[in-house]
């Protein structure tokens, strides 16, 4: 029902495998899932090879949301799993067995915090 794009900010190449991961999942995957973009390692700023600005605008490209991450610091991990699983939750309605009296997305209110620890571009 989700499906997590991960590369890294460090390396390019990685980056670009994006677009061929995108194009399979179009061929292979179901209709409709939803998908995340992730650009890890955004506490290696000094390393940085891919521009935020270039990410963005692919997410843009292709209607899914995309977050800057880190494994090593879990920088925005929390949020990025929670906003999927919102996604899926709103795209099925909500129903699943025991939660159909629940609206949608009620046991994800913790997703709706603000984090201070975010990654920018400095």
């Amino acid at each position: 029902m989700g499906i997590i794009l991960v590369y890294d900010i460090t390396d390019e190449k990685s980056f670009e495998n994006i677009q061929n991961w995108m194009k399979s999942i179009k061929e292979n995957a179901s209709a409709g899932v939803q998908r995340l973009l992730l650009g890890n390692k955004c506490d290696m700023e000094a390393k940085r090879r891919v521009r935020k600005e270039q990410a963005d605008r692919l997410a843009r490209e292709h209607g899914i949301r995309f977050f800057e991450t880190s494994a090593k610091s879990s920088t925005n991990v929390d949020e990025a799993f929670s906003s999927l699983a919102r996604d899926i939750l709103l795209k099925s309605g909500g129903r699943r067995s025991g939660n159909s009296h629940r609206p949608p997305g009620a046991d994800l209110r913790a997703c709706d915090k603000k984090s201070s620890s975010r990654c920018s571009l400095g």
